[in-house]
């Protein structure tokens, strides 16, 4: 899968996953208070059955005169009594800050249920009831809504993959139709460029012949196929190319790439500045590296003026290439690195040079930047 690709499905499940799941645990979370609420109501029930039968024995005891008084109460529930005057009579417990005046209230995980006994025995007008909080069937509760929610993750990813790949499915289509087109056009190419290469090589060898000018037009234009030949092959077996990093002279690859390159700097009459340290080594591809530095210097001579600056600077740190070109807007250079993305129409191009540059540095862990001001110059730095 491409990574356009792979960003497309990873945006799509992130928008499904992200409201479906927000709605399923808003509705979990309902349906927890509501669970949560019947629990409690059903301890609720069992403490105000556990009243009446106290009142009851209260009502025995008032009644009985030889019956001994023994406070009637049964584990695990807690009572006491109070007098109309909200005085402590009698109780298994003693509450403190207690209120009488409601029926029934929490607190500190425990539940309190008040009942007026009327008409009131032994002086009792108040019995307050209390229990703890039975927890085991609310954390019960909330095991099965955390099973639950972790089955609705899991079916709903499936299912977000499931969809995700069909509504890639057209995107990914046109891609590969588009990658069988770049492969058996670059298949094509490479003959006649080479032939033309090749032939151009010999004449200017071999003959002292006039048309010189035109000769260079026609070995810029065959180096410029080219070298979109080796981009567009690249592109397309980036993912499954095997690199062989070992440590090469980067110094001399530059040399050789400016040789190739000095047809193209003449035609524009370019005033090129070398500062360029000798025998640098770097641990890389050499066609990473080859691919990283033809990019970088064609851009600054394609976008560089007539009689412009070209400055190449090569030491132990950085890889740097200024042009004083036709720069870039400041709001394109977010954008400029994306595939296909061209930020100058007039020039032509695939936009496809600076893919290439993320994509190898990425590789490498180095660190890329831009920085321009439109209408005067580009400054491109690679930093290991």
């Amino acid at each position: 899968m491409l990574s356009s690709e792979k960003r497309s499905l990873l945006r799509f499940l992130a928008i499904y996953l992200s409201s479906t799941l927000t709605l399923f645990l808003l509705a979990t979370v309902i349906l927890y208070h509501y669970q949560r609420h019947n629990i409690i109501d059903r301890q609720i029930d069992k403490i105000h059955v556990e009243s009446q039968k106290i009142v009851q024995k209260l009502r025995v005891l008032h009644s009985s005169f030889n019956t001994p008084l023994v406070y009637p109460y049964h584990k695990p529930f807690k009572s006491a009594i109070y007098n109309i005057n909200k005085e402590y009579i009698f109780g298994s417990f003693h509450p403190k800050n207690i209120s009488l005046d409601k029926e029934f209230y929490i607190k500190n995980n425990k539940l309190f249920y008040i009942y007026k006994i009327k008409p009131y025995y032994l002086g009792a007008y108040y019995l307050v009831v209390s229990n703890e909080i039975d927890q085991k069937p609310i954390h019960n509760l909330q095991k099965l809504l955390a099973l639950f929610l972790l089955i609705a993750l899991i079916f709903f990813t499936l299912l977000g993959i499931f969809l995700g790949r069909l509504f890639v499915a057209p995107m990914k289509e046109s891609m590969d139709g588009l990658n069988r087109f770049i492969q058996d056009t670059t298949h094509e190419l490479n003959t006649p460029i080479s032939t033309i290469l090749t032939n151009i090589e010999l004449l200017d060898t071999i003959y002292s012949c006039e048309g010189k000018k035109e000769m260079k037009r026609i070995e810029i234009a065959s180096k410029t196929l080219s070298r979109l030949y080796e981009d567009l092959t690249y592109l397309k077996l980036n993912h499954n190319y095997h690199r062989d990093i070992k440590s090469i002279n980067i110094t001399q690859i530059i040399y050789e790439r400016i040789d190739f390159f000095s047809t193209m700097i003449e035609a524009k009459s370019l005033k090129l500045k070398l500062m360029i340290e000798p025998n640098i080594i770097l641990d890389i591809d050499k066609n990473d590296a080859i691919r990283l530095i033809d990019n970088i210097l064609s851009n600054a001579i394609k976008y560089n003026s007539v009689n412009g600056d070209l400055i190449i600077e090569l030491n132990s740190k950085k890889f740097e290439v200024y042009n004083s070109g036709i720069g870039i807007k400041a709001e394109d250079l977010k954008t400029i690195h994306r595939r296909f993305s061209r930020a100058n129409q007039s020039e032509g191009g695939f936009g496809i040079g600076l893919d290439i540059i993320h994509y190898i540095i990425k590789q490498y862990n180095f660190h890329f930047s831009i920085n321009s001001i439109e209408n005067r110059y580009t400054k491109v730095t690679i930093k290991w």
